[in-house]
C-alpha cells in the first residue's frame, strides 16, 4: 500500500474511492505521568509522551490502511494527522486520507 500526503502519485491515474480513516486515544501510565511532570518543571523534552504519540500515528495509520484495504484501494493520498487532547495525558490521534485505486491504460 503506497500512502503519500500529495493529492497525485506521478505517472499514475488515480480513481476515488473513499475517504478513510484511523484513530487511536492513548495515554501514559501514572508512573511516567508523574515524572513527565517533573520534566516539565526543568525544561526538555518529555520522551515518554514523544513514544506515546509515535505509537499512537503507527496505529492510526495502520488502521486506516486497513480500512483502504478493506476497499480494495492501491494506495491512500493525501494523508494528514491531527491530534488532541481527550484529558490530561490523553492525546487522540487521527490519520486520514483518500483510498485510490490506480487506473489501468
Amino acid at each position: 500500500m503506497l500512502i503519500v500526503n500529495t493529492d497525485y502519485i506521478t505517472g499514475k491515474k488515480l480513481e476515488t474511492l473513499s475517504l478513510v480513516k484511523g484513530s487511536t486515544v492513548q495515554c501514559k501510565n501514572v508512573g511516567k505521568d508523574i515524572l513527565s511532570g517533573f520534566k516539565n518543571l526543568v525544561g526538555g523534552e518529555m520522551t515518554a509522551y514523544t513514544e506515546m504519540m509515535d505509537e499512537a500515528r503507527a496505529i492510526a495509520t495502520r488502521r486506516m490502511v486497513e480500512e483502504a484495504q478493506h476497499l480494495g484501494a492501491d494506495a491512500v493520498v493525501n494523508v494528514r494527522y491531527a491530534s488532541s487532547a481527550i484529558m490530561q495525558g490523553a492525546s487522540e490521534i487521527m490519520a486520514y486520507g483518500t483510498a485510490v485505486k490506480f487506473i489501468q491504460e
